[in-house]
């Protein structure tokens, strides 16, 4: 456990692979912390330097009061790779994390030279669907979503062989206000006009079975960046990067390899 200290907020990181290495950030998505990419990791190329982190309210990183704005989510992220002299990173965002990643790219174009935007959206849901979520939670703690949210997230195969159990035991873990936070920060963000702006190396990634953002809600916020490409996985929800970590590292080594990241 390694604990940034950033002021308002104490983000726990954990950096893998090459210390020199071309840097790739992991940003992960609502009710998970950064193990959501462990299996990942194993088939990443070498010469990678591979910062992985517990975004505010998740994981081991400290809890402020929610409600959370998706600019304190994104100034988190910035100071993080401050912190730790970052510049020129590919950042992988999965959900949440793939709206931190487009507002970072936005913001920050020194720390962002590429996006690898998986099973997420410029904007995600209405925010009727997120109030009545948070009414949820408060009245029911994280528990009460838990069921509906593995159908969204995971493929049929996948559930029918309970493969999904430890997930949900992740997502039930997670800190309520935490949780609470950032469904305020997903309730309040619509990033199709930043997002339209972006000249960048960009990479979409959905699952065909994904309950949560789709693969057409996808597609349309990666055509947003001109010249992006979109991949679609076949059998997996909303978290391929759990159900396929192989294929998943393989679309990633792909992208890499054809920005010349590594």
């Amino acid at each position: 456990m390694t604990i940034a200290d950033l002021g308002g907020v104490q983000l726990n990181y954990r950096i893998d692979g090459a210390p020199d290495g071309a840097p790739i950030v992991f940003a992960n998505s609502l009710g998970t912390n950064l193990h959501l990419w462990d299996d990942v990791l194993t088939h990443l190329p070498d010469g990678l330097r591979i910062i992985r982190y517990d975004k505010r309210g998740h994981g081991l990183s400290s809890v402020p009061p929610a409600p959370y704005a998706m600019g304190a989510l994104i100034r988190d992220a910035e100071a993080l790779l401050d912190h730790l002299e970052i510049r020129d990173c590919v950042f992988v965002g999965l959900s949440i994390g793939g709206m931190i990643g487009q507002g970072l790219a936005v913001k920050r174009m020194d720390q962002v030279r590429a996006l690898v935007l998986s099973n997420t959206a410029a904007k995600i849901g209405m925010p009727k669907i997120w109030q009545d979520r948070m009414e949820a939670v408060r009245s029911g703690g994280i528990e009460a979503l838990a069921d509906a949210t593995m159908e969204r997230w995971f493929s049929r195969d996948f559930r029918a062989a309970n493969r999904h159990l430890a997930w949900r035991e992740m997502m039930v873990s997670q800190p309520a206000e935490g949780y609470l936070g950032c469904c305020a920060a997903i309730a309040g963000t619509d990033f199709y006009t930043p997002t339209s702006g972006l000249r960048l190396p960009t990479l979409g990634i959905a699952g065909n079975e994904d309950g949560s953002t789709p693969p057409d809600l996808v597609r349309e916020t990666v055509d947003l960046i001109p010249g992006s490409r979109f991949e679609l996985m076949r059998r997996v929800g909303h978290l391929p990067c759990v159900e396929k970590p192989a294929e998943y590292a393989a679309l990633l080594r792909q992208f890499l390899t054809e920005i010349g990241h590594i």
